[in-house]
């Protein structure tokens, strides 16, 4: 049951990281909405997903983004929107969808704290960044401006490699799992990585919700054990599982060039990871005190999983 008056909706929760968000809101003892698209058609798994957390307490409140006067009376209802809608082309890629949400939240003007669909690379420090893949940035800065225009108070969470998608694959790109022979080495493979749990992600994401610490403000996710070079990475699994992996190193120009024949939302993927692994664009900066937080700082009662536990599944 809800233990606390703030009233959290999730837009986005039967996502990937949507559905640890409502698991942590709903954990610490938030009173829990869940938008209710009628876009969910006949998937039946996203339908027992949100009926899976109607039994744990959550509200589902019907909403659509093709019906404004429906966001509007969904946020009327809670004080704070976290939205999860997913941003990368390999599944489905909708971030736009927000200025929708954004509309709504404006004229609902009840609001306390808006969280963006962000959790990656911070997009204020990819003006930079290659086409294609810069398309997410862009759009996820277009969010961002319009938040800021609308005066919304907000919170926007940035800075680490899920480890679902980064840590048991050792960072390759074509498999979820660790390869068996062979690895390819970004680079050098010293640049430094931050790693991070889906969960913790979710944790540390509705720690926010109430602490002015972090009202308009970024939330920066840098563990600092879980901080580590993609050879540090693939040195942990090698010790975890008793054999050495065939190294090959690839250099920044000869990444790139694989771009070449690939589909769009593969170029996106290859320009991401040169800027993650050869930049080193998740740890080339300090955090601004003024602008950001670093999560693990503010919130050191969160026991985060390291990384070395996250790869003893996959043994």
């Amino acid at each position: 049951m809800a233990t606390k008056s703030t009233k959290v909706l999730v837009v986005g929760g039967t996502g990937y990281l949507g559905r640890r968000i409502v698991t942590a809101s709903l954990a610490h003892g938030y009173n829990t909405f869940v938008l209710q698209r009628p876009e969910l058609g006949l998937d039946a798994d996203k339908v027992q997903l949100l009926l899976s957390f109607k039994k744990q307490g959550a509200v589902l409140v019907e909403g659509s983004f093709s019906d404004h006067r429906s966001l509007v009376d969904a946020v009327k209802q809670v004080d704070v929107v976290i939205c999860t809608i997913s941003g990368v082309h390999f599944r489905s890629h909708n971030l736009l969808l927000q200025l929708k949400l954004v509309e709504a939240i404006k004229e609902a003007g009840n609001v306390k704290r808006f969280l963006p669909s962000e959790f990656g690379m911070d997009p204020a420090r990819m003006g930079h960044a290659l086409e294609p893949g810069r398309v997410t940035f862009d759009e996820k800065m277009r969010v961002r401006n319009a938040i800021e225009a609308a005066k919304i108070p907000y919170t926007y969470v940035a800075g680490a490699c899920f480890a679902g998608y980064f840590v048991g694959n050792l960072s390759q790109m074509v498999t979820l799992f660790p390869p068996k022979e062979k690895v390819l080495i970004y680079g050098d493979g010293n640049t430094k990585v931050v790693y991070m749990d889906e969960d913790d992600i979710a944790t540390y994401t509705i720690k926010t919700i109430d602490d002015p610490r972090t009202l308009n403000k970024t939330l920066y996710l840098r563990p600092p054990e879980n901080i580590l070079s993609q050879r540090e990475l693939v040195e942990k699994w090698e010790n975890l599982c008793g054999k050495k992996l065939e190294k090959t190193s690839i250099s920044a120009d000869d990444f790139l060039a694989s771009m070449k024949g690939m589909d769009f939302a593969s170029q996106v993927g290859v320009g991401h990871f040169y800027h993650i692994y050869y930049e080193g664009c998740l740890t080339n900066f300090e955090i601004e005190e003024e602008a950001g937080e670093e999560a693990s700082k503010l919130y050191p009662d969160v026991k985060y999983i390291r990384v070395d536990e996250i790869l003893k599944l996959y043994l």
